[in-house]
């Protein structure tokens, strides 16, 4: 089952799109009240009759979804496009207030809480750092969090949110040398429950996906990726994680842990054998800045607010660059992605420098029998964590998982 798929909403198959009787009605037109509204969603506004092309509903049954869903407030109307001959056609759009929801984004030196509305704005945010995250402190910057953002909204909006979704690292306790945790404490991670902990303390449904998962669905569902049909995602957090798209939907693997591609082994600068996240990791610039007299402290007050620190930075960038480059190929090597997506959690402008560079570095390797991916940089930003995390609630309630969205397609297209 999909990470975006309601586990209480199990797919209805494709051959009852449009029943005439027998079925269960009221869970076949919820089924289709969620395709209309990924298909409107993934499309950015669509006519009734457009929607009834792409679904394989009958014009009748679009209508009569169309006007429910708009009186729920769920769609608005766009001004009407006219066309040569016949009636104008109006366009169907997400209402971007209908529907609001929390992303929890858990790192292991920040923490960010995001309101995030139906169509994947940024209404408002909390942030927080710290050396190391422990699960007193979490649980307390999510619970006070929420109810700090709940005394901002009107009875209105609160009764528009969705769920909690939680975009955090699994096995918090693995790599606590590495940023420097005391001896044993993030011990305190295993056994801890933390989805189940947050449901017990919010009055909302919780979600919980792996940060990396996350990030890529929402690079997939609101920034490039629907471009791409597969595609590699790397992530630069305080450790490098990734996420691996095919037919347009997240492929996770037996054990949910495919496209996790920190462990990929790479050569490092003197041509050692490395992990790929002892290189390209926010932590390892953390180490360049301290040798070279910088306090790293403010890589963590604000993502999109870095400085230039030139030369330990511009070091960190090019080892980056390198490691990445290797991990494409082998990737590229595996299956032929049409895409290499590069984000983290850093500014734009360092954004750039690191894929121009992984696009210099990957000319330099031997390709012969490798057909490259195009190497591009993210649309989404350092809020992919938490963007994605707040989309879980949201698929899970109004909208359809992709993988399932593009077979309901190619059903009713005849593909």
């Amino acid at each position: 089952m999909s990470p975006l798929q309601d586990p209480a909403e199990t797919p209805t198959s494709p051959l009852i799109l449009d029943p005439s009787g027998g079925a269960n009605q009221v869970r076949v037109r919820a089924h289709n009240e969620r395709l209309v509204l990924s298909l409107v969603r993934r499309h950015g506004a669509l006519s009734k009759a457009e929607i009834a092309r792409r679904s394989g509903l009958s014009a009748q049954t679009v209508s009569v979804i169309m006007r429910a869903l708009e009186k729920d407030g769920l769609l608005s109307r766009g001004e009407p496009v006219r066309g040569r001959v016949g009636q104008p056609s109006i366009p169907m759009r997400l209402n971007p207030d209908a529907v609001l929801s929390f992303g929890v984004k858990i790192g292991r030196r920040s923490a960010d809480l995001v309101l995030m509305d139906f169509v994947g704005s940024i209404r408002m945010q909390l942030h927080q750092i710290y050396p190391y995250p422990l699960p007193q402190d979490i649980m307390s910057f999510v619970t006070s969090g929420i109810q700090e953002l709940e005394t901002r909204l009107s009875s209105e909006e609160r009764r528009k949110l969705a769920g909690v979704g939680i975009a955090a690292p699994f096995e918090l306790w693995n790599w606590a040398e590495e940023v420097g945790a005391p001896e044993g404490a993030m011990e305190a991670w295993r056994g801890f429950d933390l989805q189940a902990e947050v449901a017990a303390h919010v009055p909302y449904l919780v979600y919980l996906q792996n940060d990396a998962t996350s990030a890529c669905g929402a690079e997939l569902v609101f920034g490039v990726g629907p471009r791409y049909p597969d595609f590699v995602y790397l992530f630069i957090g305080s450790f490098l994680g990734g996420g691996i798209v095919l037919n347009s939907s997240i492929f996770v693997g037996r054990t949910g842990t495919a496209g996790a591609l920190g462990p990929l082994p790479v050569r490092g600068r003197n041509g050692e054998t490395r992990q790929l996240l002892d290189i390209a990791s926010i932590y390892v610039l953390e180490n360049y800045l301290r040798e070279a007299g910088f306090d790293p402290r403010p890589l963590w007050y604000s993502a999109d607010n870095w400085i230039d620190f030139g030369a330990p930075l511009e070091t960190w960038i090019q080892d980056t660059a390198k490691a990445l480059a290797q991990a494409i190929v082998a990737a590229a090597s595996i299956i032929d992605f049409s895409a290499a997506i590069i984000d983290g959690g850093f500014p734009g402008w360092v954004r750039e420098r690191v894929v121009r560079a992984t696009i210099k570095a990957a000319s330099e390797l031997d390709l012969q029998g490798v057909v490259m991916p195009e190497i591009i940089e993210g649309a989404v930003g350092p809020q992919a964590r938490a963007i994605g995390g707040a989309s879980l609630p949201i698929f899970a309630r109004y909208l359809i998982d992709q993988n399932i969205l593009f077979k309901e397609i190619d059903h009713a297209e005849g593909h």
